[in-house]
């Protein structure tokens, strides 16, 4: 703000007139060597302007390519981490779906194994049973059938006692008495005879199985067939247990293939599971980033076009205006070489000033030229709007005043003043305001130095 203050005033000093003095010695000639220089001047920064935007627009033309390039592959890229998520997506749930079936199809198979495994058991617990049944049976009768062809071969009291026997029971029953025969023996033959003849189909009228013709031979017979029937049955039970105990194994090892395979396939799936979802997070980080980047680049190459939009905007108008000035000047020189003739190798008293000061071709009228050129370059330099619309508006004035022959030092100053004045009120209200917020802090500071203390108090005396 004091900056600002301190061109204004130098501004004004600038538009100061010039004293009758400064014009005694060949005034004219004075004027058109101030208009030569302020036409080299011109042409000057004119050449150093157009070499700063020849360097400018380069600067914009590389960085827009860059900036192009930048975005085509940040989009390119986008597009690719985009489909690399989706097809990281796709493979998660594919082998999700494939985990599942694979989870459900394993607890199958374990339900098989378990299932078939207990039956198997049952069924090896039966053939055991059976098997040992069946062994006890033969030894038996092996036994008695043994124990009846020696008594046949000997003859005497007990054959005699076979022969008179009406049934097998009553057979076995004089074994038994005459200690040929266990009792356990006896029984478990009765009961062979007893469930063989209930499995036969008798013909109507036919005699029970357990009875027999009365003969010496036919109690042998009759347990040469239980023994024939005997191992035919054993051995089939054991044929069975063979066939059932292969088809077992058979099943057990297809399923334990199953489900080593499944469990193998499993841990691959959620292996690979594992690998896209890393991969897939990756990919959606390097997204971010790059669509960061993306709109940060957009954004910066849009600045950028408005940026140079604007200098060349600038520069347009500056070069305009450097041309218009180079006009006027040229003019102004022109016009008063021929008004004043040979005037300018003559020297004029204080009589003469009054010709001399009017005018743009008048001393004083190029200091004041001079002075909103100043202003318009300050502007330009600080960027600053007020001193840019200050530089319109003393350039204005230079110009009505130069038609209507008002007091242009006056209006110049005026303005001038009325900056000042605006510039210092802002600079109060924001002093007023800055003093009320450092008071605002200063209380807020204070009073939460007073509740941390007060905190502290109540934290010693809990403790």
């Amino acid at each position: 703000m004091k900056m600002v203050r301190s061109v204004l005033l130098g501004a004004a000093l600038l538009c100061a007139p010039v004293g009758a003095a400064a014009l005694r010695d060949n005034p004219v000639g004075k004027v058109l060597q101030l208009i030569s220089d302020l036409q080299t001047k011109v042409i000057k920064e004119g050449e150093d302007a157009q070499k700063v935007y020849a360097e400018f627009s380069e600067w914009c033309e590389d960085r827009s390519r860059s900036l192009t390039f930048e975005i085509k592959t940040g989009k390119g890229q986008v597009e690719e981490l985009k489909a690399a998520i989706a097809q990281d997506a796709s493979t998660i749930g594919a082998l999700g779906a494939k985990v599942e079936k694979l989870a459900g199809d394993l607890s199958v198979d374990d339900a098989d194994l378990k299932a078939a495994t207990g039956i198997r058991a049952k069924e090896s617990t039966d053939f055991a049973a059976e098997e040992k049944e069946l062994v006890e049976v033969v030894g038996t009768l092996q036994r008695a059938i043994g124990i009846l062809e020696r008594e046949l071969r000997k003859g005497g009291a007990s054959m005699a006692q076979l022969k008179n026997a009406g049934t097998l029971t009553q057979a076995l029953a004089v074994l038994v008495q005459g200690s040929m025969l266990s009792t356990a023996d006896s029984s478990r033959l009765a009961s062979l005879v007893q469930s063989s003849s209930d499995d036969e189909d008798a013909p109507p009228g036919a005699p029970a199985a357990a009875a027999y013709k009365g003969q010496s031979g036919s109690i042998v017979e009759v347990l040469s067939d239980l023994l024939e029937k005997a191992e035919d049955q054993l051995e089939g039970a054991r044929k069975k247990e063979t066939q059932d105990l292969h088809a077992f194994e058979m099943l057990k090892q297809s399923l334990t293939d199953e489900i080593k395979f499944g469990d193998k396939e499993m841990k691959a799936s959620q292996q690979n599971i594992a690998a896209a979802a890393e991969k897939k997070a990756g990919a959606e980080g390097d997204l971010g980033v790059t669509s960061k980047d993306l709109e940060s680049d957009t954004t910066a190459l849009g600045d950028m076009h408005r940026e140079c939009m604007t200098k060349a905007e600038d520069f347009e108008a500056e070069t305009k205006s450097r041309a218009e000035e180079l006009n006027a000047l040229a003019a102004a020189k022109t016009a008063l070489k021929e008004n004043t003739g040979g005037a300018d190798d003559l020297s004029y008293g204080l009589n003469q000033v009054s010709f001399v000061q009017t005018g743009i071709t008048s001393r004083s009228g190029l200091r004041q030229y001079e002075a909103a050129r100043f202003m318009r370059d300050l502007a330009r330099k600080h960027q600053s709007t007020q001193l840019a619309q200050l530089a319109a508006r003393m350039t204005s004035a230079i110009r009505a005043g130069s038609h209507s022959g008002d007091d242009v030092f006056g209006k110049i100053k005026g303005l001038i003043t009325d900056m000042i004045e605006k510039l210092e009120t802002e600079a109060e209200a924001d002093a007023t305001k800055k003093a009320f917020c450092d008071k605002e802090l200063a209380e807020t500071n204070q009073k939460k130095d007073e509740k941390t203390t007060e905190i502290e108090k109540m934290s010693t005396q809990i403790d």
